[in-house]
């Protein structure tokens, strides 16, 4: 979240004296080119990780079994009991 509102401030906050080689048609646009590249981000980010999702679960499945979910994940994966009652 903070990258984001640094990328969209970025458009807000520059200025000519503290970067000399910005001119003033790029200042006027600034602001717009930095939310549609943060838009673009957040959309190529949300599909990439839907697709690793489905790309996992057809490979390997997001669950464990019910029996093993049942019995415990702790002695399934660790072979040991996180909580003794």
């Amino acid at each position: 979240m903070g990258g984001t509102l640094g990328a969209i401030l970025t458009g807000i906050l520059a200025t000519k004296e503290v970067n000399g080689n910005l001119k003033d048609n790029l200042l006027a646009t600034l602001f717009r080119s930095q939310l549609e590249a943060v838009c673009v981000t957040i959309i190529l980010s949300v599909v990439a990780t839907f697709l690793i999702g489905l790309a996992v679960k057809g490979l390997l499945g997001l669950r464990a079994a019910p029996e093993v979910e049942s019995a415990g994940l702790d002695i399934s994966e660790h072979g040991e009991e996180g909580y003794v009652v």
